[in-house]
C-alpha cells in the first residue's frame, strides 16, 4: 500500500527562528524553503499527487503557483521542481474538486495530458466531475422510481467519456505515463457500473473518487462491491482517503494506494487532535499572536483589551512553554497562564484538560523525528504557520511510520 501526499505549496522556512519570529530576509519561498521529504533523512510518503488546478488554476482561478513558479515548473518539470528524490513517484490529477460546482470541467483532455507529459509524471488520471452525493439505498430502489438525480448520472457519464478519450489520446501519442481511469459514483453498485466500464478500456489502474466524506464502513461497501469484478492486473487507488485502521481490508480488495493531506491539515485546521503521538493524539497549545490574530486585534482596537497586557501575556506565555520543557516551571501554573491569555484573545473553549495530558505526556521528548528534535516544545504550539506546518510534516511522518509497520505485518 503506497501513500501519496498532495502538494499544495506546504513548505517550512529553514531560516525562520523561533525566539525571535524571524526569517532571513533574501529568503525566496519555494526555492529556499522544504518540502517535507526534504526535511527528515527518509521521505515520509512514497510519491506526491500534484493537481493540475493547484499548479495552473482552472476556470478563471489561479491556483496555489505563482505565475513565476508555473514557469518554473513548466520549464524544468514537475520533479525538478518539487526535488523529489528518484525513488518517489509522481502522480497528477486536474483536481476536480476546485471545478465542482461547474457543469462541466474547465479542461480538456489534451490539455491534462500535456500537463502530465511535460511535467514528467509517472501515473496521470483522467479527467472526472466528483459526484458528491451518495446513497447505498438507492441501489434498492423500487422498480420505476428514480431515487438518482440526473446530475448524478450526468456527471457519472460524463467522467466515463473523458476517460474513454483520455485513454485513446494516450495510446495515440505513446505518452510516458501511465494513464489512470477515475471512477464517479452515488452508491456501490454505480461504482461497479464504473470500473467495469474503465477495465473494458484497457485501464488498469483505477482511482475511486468522490469518497472523502463517506465513513470507513461505506467505503467498504463499495469496495466489496468492486472487488469481484476487477480483473488480476487492475489495482485500485483511493483519492483522499487515509483510514490506516483498515488498510489490510483495502489491501484484500486490490487498494494498492491512497492520498490524503489530513494529517497535515489536521495540525492547524481542527479544535483537537493537533498532534500525533505515539499512543495517542493531543490538542496543541493555542498562542495567537496578538498582531496577526484577528479577533485580538479587534478586541484590542475595541478597547476591551490592552494591546500592552496582551503583549506582556504572550511574551510570558512562550517564555513559561520553554522553561517548562527545561522542566524549570511548574505545569498547573503553566495551564493557568495559558488560561488566562485564552480569555484575553476571547477563546470560548476551555482546554485544560488536554492540556493537562500533553504537558503531563511531553511526547514531542519521545518522538525522534528530525521535526521534534529540532523545534522541542514548539512542536506542539499552534501559533503561525511555520510552527503549524511543521507539526503537519511530523503527523505526515508518523502516518507513514505507522503505514510501513502495518505494511509490514500484511506482507
Amino acid at each position: 500500500m503506497k501513500f501519496f501526499f498532495p502538494d499544495s505549496q506546504d513548505l517550512v522556512d529553514p531560516s525562520f527562528d523561533f525566539e525571535t519570529e524571524k526569517r532571513n530576509d533574501t529568503r525566496i519561498r519555494q526555492r529556499d524553503d522544504l518540502y517535507a521529504h526534504e526535511v527528515f533523512k527518509n521521505p515520509p510518503y512514497d510519491g506526491m499527487l500534484v493537481s493540475m488546478a493547484i499548479v495552473g488554476g482552472t476556470n478563471g482561478s489561479s491556483g496555489r503557483y505563482t505565475l513565476g513558479q508555473q514557469r518554473r515548473f513548466a520549464v524544468e518539470g514537475a520533479r525538478a521542481f518539487l526535488r523529489l528524490p528518484k525513488e518517489l513517484k509522481l502522480m497528477g490529477d486536474c483536481g476536480a474538486f476546485s471545478y465542482v460546482k461547474e457543469p462541466v470541467p474547465p479542461v480538456t483532455v489534451e490539455q491534462v495530458a500535456r500537463f502530465y507529459e511535460e511535467g514528467g509524471f509517472d501515473i496521470g488520471a483522467s479527467v472526472d466531475h466528483i459526484i458528491l452525493d451518495y446513497n447505498a439505498d438507492w441501489d434498492r430502489s423500487l422498480p420505476g422510481i428514480k431515487a438518482v438525480s440526473e446530475d448524478c448520472e450526468r456527471r457519472q457519464e460524463l467522467t466515463i467519456e473523458l476517460a474513454r478519450d483520455f485513454q485513446k489520446l494516450c495510446r495515440k501519442d505513446k505518452v510516458r505515463f501511465e494513464p489512470m481511469g477515475i471512477a464517479q459514483g452515488w452508491s456501490p453498485k454505480s461504482y461497479v457500473r464504473a470500473v467495469v466500464a474503465l477495465q473494458k478500456m484497457g485501464y488498469e489502474y483505477i482511482a475511486l473518487g468522490g469518497l472523502v466524506p463517506l465513513k470507513s464502513s461505506e467505503i467498504l461497501q463499495v469496495l466489496e462491491a468492486v472487488s469481484p469484478k476487477l480483473k488480476p492486473p487492475t489495482r485500485l487507488h483511493l483519492f483522499g482517503v487515509t483510514r490506516l485502521d483498515h488498510v489490510k481490508e483495502f489491501a484484500q480488495h486490490s487498494v494498492v494506494s491512497f492520498d490524503s493531506t489530513s494529517p497535515l491539515t489536521q495540525a492547524f485546521k481542527e479544535d483537537r487532535d493537533n498532534y500525533y503521538g505515539r499512543r495517542r493524539r493531543y490538542s496543541a497549545i493555542r498562542v495567537p499572536q496578538v498582531d496577526i490574530n484577528l479577533k485580538l486585534k479587534n478586541r484590542v482596537l475595541s478597547g476591551e483589551v490592552k494591546q500592552a497586557e496582551a503583549f506582556r501575556l504572550e511574551r510570558e506565555c512562550l517564555d513559561a512553554l520553554r522553561r517548562f520543557d527545561r522542566r524549570r516551571f511548574p505545569r498547573r501554573e503553566l495551564i493557568e497562564l495559558l488560561n488566562e491569555y485564552q480569555q484575553l484573545f476571547g477563546g470560548t473553549r476551555n482546554y485544560s484538560a488536554e492540556y493537562e495530558i500533553l504537558l503531563k505526556d511531553r511526547p514531542w521528548e519521545e518522538c525522534r523525528c528530525a521535526v521534534c528534535r529540532e523545534l522541542k516544545i514548539d512542536v506542539v504550539i499552534f501559533r503561525g504557520a511555520e510552527r503549524n506546518r511543521r507539526r503537519g510534516f511530523h503527523n505526515v511522518y508518523v502516518t507513514y511510520n505507522r503505514l510501513k509497520r502495518i505494511r509490514a505485518r500484511v506482507a
